[in-house]
């Protein structure tokens, strides 16, 4: 009977270990996590008013947040400088390029679903705030920027954005995304932002 007792109360606390590590796995696998990135920029500008100009080739970086909602699926919110605009060809007296420099804030708010281990897809709405635009008639040197002084760029853009993620398991990332705007960068001229993004990061 002793013996019994004994078996039981073992029983019932292995039972009790066992719940609590599947809990704390269930928790640990939903839970949060946070990392850095970063990469390279080719970004343009579609619409008819401006042509077809040839992309600008700038970087991005910054931070992100991944909330798990179910085991295949999370939102991520991110924080990204992102540089962009446009390249113009340009009879200027060092070389045939100019750059219109269109540096924003951009805060993409994304669903992202895990097709398979390590490998996601992802997408969303795109908000962003202009921090800097000139125009740089040098592109080779630190000479060249012009402030856009006389042209009213709008401060707030507003897009849609969608790529693919692969993950090792160590928290290594590649990345690739491609971002179109909806606003016009200048009201009532039909060009809008577009950037193709490649670029790496780890996740904490």
């Amino acid at each position: 009977m002793k013996l019994f007792k004994l078996l039981s109360a073992g029983a019932l606390m292995l039972g009790a270990v066992t719940a609590t590590s599947a809990q704390d796995t269930s928790n640990s696998t939903l839970s949060p996590s946070f990392g850095v990135k970063g990469g390279v920029n080719f970004a343009t500008v579609s619409g008819d008013d401006l042509g077809n100009p040839d992309s600008r080739t700038s970087f991005h970086a910054g931070v992100f947040g991944e909330f798990p909602v179910a085991e295949i699926f999370s939102l991520q919110v991110e924080a990204l400088y992102s540089g962009q605009g446009f390249d113009l060809d340009f009879e200027g007296p060092d070389g045939d390029k100019a750059e219109v420099q269109l540096d924003y804030i951009n805060v993409p708010v994304l669903a992202k679903f895990y097709l398979m281990e390590g490998l996601s897809i992802e997408a969303g709405p795109q908000f962003s705030f202009l921090v800097n635009d000139e125009f740089d008639f040098n592109p080779n040197s630190d000479n060249g920027d012009v402030p856009l002084d006389n042209v009213d760029i709008n401060k707030f853009d507003f897009g849609v954005t969608g790529g693919l993620t692969f993950q090792t398991a160590m928290g290594l990332f590649a990345t690739a995304r491609y971002t179109q705007g909806l606003s016009e960068i200048v009201d009532n001229v039909d060009a809008k932002n577009a950037v193709f993004q490649v670029g790496v990061g780890y996740k904490f």
